[in-house]
C-alpha cells in the first residue's frame, strides 16, 4: 500500500505502525507484553511504546534552523521504532542557547525545517516533541564573539559564574523574565504551527530553570530567590504555568533531581545546601498541579565540582522516588539504560512509566527492534528493513 500522510512524498504503508506490536490473536508471543512495548495515553496522546528519545544536542544547525542533518538524525528514529522523539535543545531566544550551532525557534524562518522534520516523521506515525532550555551557561567550551558567541550576553537568576574560567551572568531583572517568558510563549505558538505533539520544558543540566531552583546557583534576595524554596520556583512556575495554558497537547518536563554537590541536600539548622530530591519532590508535585504531564528525570549539571557515582541506571532511584511520591504522574528515567532487560525492569518495577535513551540509540538506532527481538516480542519494523528481523515478525507458534 502506498502511504503519502503529512510529508507529500511515497512511503510504504506499515500496518501495524513501525514499533508497535502485533496482536497477540496471531503473534501467541505477544498474548502478555513486556512494560516497554504497552502503549501509553498521555492527554489523549497514545505513545505506540515507552521508548523515548532524549534531546540531544547535534551542533548542527545554521543560525537556529534545523538542517538536513537534523532530518537525517531524527528521521532515522522515527523510521526504527521510537515511541516518541523530543528534539534537541531548541531555544525560544538566540542568546539562550549552548553554543552557536544550537537549534532555535525564535523566528518564523525557523518554522519550515522543523516542519519538515516532523510531517516526516508523522508520515512513519511516530510522535514527536519539541524540546527547549534557555541557558545561561555557554557549555564545556565559551564560544567569543568572532565566532559567534555571545559571552557579555549570559543571564542567569544571580551573577555567580559556573567556574572561573566562565562567563559572569548577568542577574535578570523582572523586564528581563517576562522577555524570556514572552519569547518561550511565542515558540509555543510555533510549535503549534509545526504540528508537534508534545512539549518537553528542560529545566535541569544547568539550563535557566535549574538554575532559578537551585540555591547554589540562585542567592536573589527578592521574591524569586534565596533560601525559600517558594521563591526559588516562583518564576519557572509562573513561565510552566502559562504554557500549560497555552497548550492543549503532552506538556513534559525534565528537571535534575540533584546537584550531585558535597554534602546533604539540606543542613541541621533547615538551611538548603544545594538542589535535591526533596526539592525535586515539592516541584513535581507543583507541576502536577499545573497540570504538567510527565516528569523527565535526570540529574547533575549545574555544579562544575559535582561527583556522580556513574553506572547503569545511575539516576533511576531519582526517579522511582518521585513516582513513590506521585502514584499518578507519568515520570521518565534516564541515565545509562543500555540494555533492554534492564529497561524493562525499570518499568515493571514501578520505578517508571517510560524510559529516555540518548547514547545508546546514537550506537544503534535499531535499539526499539533490538529490545523486543531479546524480549521475545513481535513488533513491527518499518517495510523496508523487514528482512533484516526474520525472528521479530515470525509468530512463536511452539
Amino acid at each position: 500500500m502506498a502511504s503519502v500522510q503529512e510529508a507529500g512524498q511515497f512511503y510504504p504503508s506499515n500496518e501495524p505502525v513501525i514499533g508497535a506490536t502485533y496482536p497477540g490473536t496471531v503473534y501467541p508471543q505477544n498474548a502478555k507484553l513486556p512494560k516497554l512495548f504497552q502503549p501509553l495515553t498521555i492527554r489523549g496522546t497514545t505513545f505506540k511504546n515507552r521508548i523515548f528519545v532524549s534531546p540531544m544536542c547535534q551542533y548542527s544547525s545554521d543560525n537556529g534552523h534545523a538542517t538536513d542533518w537534523h532530518l537525517v538524525h531524527i528521521g532515522g528514529f522515527a523510521t526504527r521504532g521510537a515511541g516518541a522523539i523530543c528534539m534537541e535543545a531548541t531555544s525560544p531566544v538566540p542568546e539562550g542557547r549552548i553554543s552557536p550551532q544550537d537549534a532555535g525557534l525564535w523566528a518564523d524562518s525557523q518554522i519550515a525545517p522543523l516542519q519538515r522534520i516532523v510531517k516526516f516523521a508523522h508520515a512513519h506515525r511516530t510522535l514527536i516533541g519539541a524540546g527547549r532550555p534557555p541557558r545561561f551557561l555557554l557549555g564545556s567550551w565559551v564560544a567569543p564573539k568572532e565566532d559567534g558567541g555571545w559571552p557579555d550576553e549570559v543571564y542567569g537568576p544571580s551573577d555567580i559564574p559556573f567556574a572561573p574560567d566562565y562567563p559572569t551572568p548577568k542577574a535578570m531583572d523582572e523586564a528581563h523574565m517576562q522577555y524570556v517568558e514572552d519569547a518561550w510563549l511565542k515558540a509555543v505558538e510555533r510549535c503549534k504551527t509545526i504540528g508537534f505533539d508534545f512539549i518537553e520544558f528542560h529545566g535541569a543540566h544547568g539550563y535557566l530553570l535549574h538554575s532559578f531552583l537551585s540555591p547554589l546557583s540562585n542567592t536573589r534576595a527578592d521574591a524569586y530567590g534565596g533560601q525559600p524554596l517558594a521563591n526559588r520556583m516562583r518564576w519557572p512556575l509562573r513561565l510552566i504555568a502559562r504554557a500549560r495554558a497555552a497548550w492543549d497537547k503532552p506538556l513534559f518536563v525534565r528537571i535534575s533531581a540533584t546537584d550531585w554537590a558535597e554534602g546533604p541536600e539540606q543542613a541541621p539548622d533547615g538551611t538548603w545546601t544545594q538542589w535535591g530530591i526533596e526539592q525535586s519532590k515539592v516541584f513535581a508535585g507543583e507541576l502536577q498541579k499545573l497540570g504538567v504531564d510527565l516528569i523527565d528525570c535526570s540529574t547533575g549539571g549545574l555544579w562544575a565540582q559535582q561527583q556522580i557515582p556513574l553506572g547503569p541506571g545511575y539516576q533511576v532511584p531519582f526517579a522511582e522516588q518521585l513516582k513513590k511520591a506521585y502514584p499518578n504522574l507519568p515520570i521518565g528515567a534516564v541515565g545509562l539504560i543500555t540494555e533492554p532487560e534492564q529497561a524493562e525492569s525499570y518499568l515493571n518495577e514501578g520505578k517508571a512509566d517510560v524510559v529516555f535513551l540518548a547514547r545508546e540509540l546514537m550506537r544503534d538506532p535499531h535499539w526499539p527492534i533490538l529490545a523486543a527481538q531479546k524480549l521475545g516480542v513481535a513488533v513491527k519494523p518499518a517495510n523496508q528493513y523487514e528482512r533484516a528481523w526474520p525472528t521479530v515478525i515470525t509468530p512463536n507458534t511452539a
